[in-house]
């Protein structure tokens, strides 16, 4: 009980939560980005639908699904706190933001780029996971794969256009959080923070650059 009223209430317990989720959910991200890459062996998605095939039959992955739902909404949850504190913290401490002077546009802006991720996650689920896990729309269409799932979805600009403003919002979302979340589990050392760092700096693009490509990419028929 103390441990979990440490975690929930306390403000380092909830840095620390925080940290946690994000970094497991960084870790299915990079997952998740490397199946949905399959589809640049441009096959006709035939690696990619062995891939997802996998992924939705295992059921180690099926049960860590729920983990990680539960951990993206304690994030979500705990984000929204967390920024609503520092809001008034700063509010009352200064007035006035003070702008670069002691933090990123970003670093400050981690409310709005979630928000925007969490827009951009309600589609994608819509668009992939509901359809793929719970209704038959791809099975009871004959030779529908999830890949011909993303072939109708990415024909339509305006899915396109908000996973790429989702997949920049990600970015600088990582950019700030995955130096933070080690910094909130205590390893921070001049000797090693700025390797996590410019680990940190790279996942942010690579990452997101990978996700943004793929919408792209079917849209203007690079991928058949």
């Amino acid at each position: 009980m103390k441990l979990l009223s440490f975690l929930f209430t306390s403000s380092i317990g909830r840095k620390v939560l925080m940290a946690v989720t994000g970094l497991s959910l960084v870790a299915f991200l990079l997952v998740h980005a490397g199946i949905n890459a399959c589809i640049f062996f441009n096959d006709g998605g035939e690696t990619f639908n062995h891939a997802a095939e996998f992924m939705a039959h295992n059921w180690l992955i099926r049960a860590s699904e729920i983990g990680l739902f539960l951990g993206l909404i304690l994030h979500i949850a705990q984000g929204l706190s967390l920024t609503a504190n520092n809001n008034q913290k700063r509010n009352a401490k200064y007035g006035a933001s003070a702008g670069n002077a002691n933090s990123k546009w970003y670093s400050r802006s981690m409310g709005i780029l979630g928000s925007l991720l969490l827009i951009f996650l309600v589609m994608h689920l819509k668009h992939f996971w509901v359809v793929s896990r719970f209704t038959n729309e791809i099975q009871e269409a004959a030779g529908s794969t999830l890949f011909d799932e993303m072939v109708f979805v990415f024909a339509d600009p305006i899915p396109v256009i908000v996973y790429v403003i989702g997949c920049i919002s990600l970015a600088y979302h990582l950019l700030h959080g995955f130096q933070s979340a080690f910094q909130s589990l205590g390893i921070n050392h001049p000797a090693y923070s700025p390797i996590i760092k410019s680990i940190g700096a790279g996942f942010s693009i690579i990452v997101p650059l990978v996700f943004a490509a793929m919408p792209i990419a079917m849209h203007l028929g690079w991928i058949k």
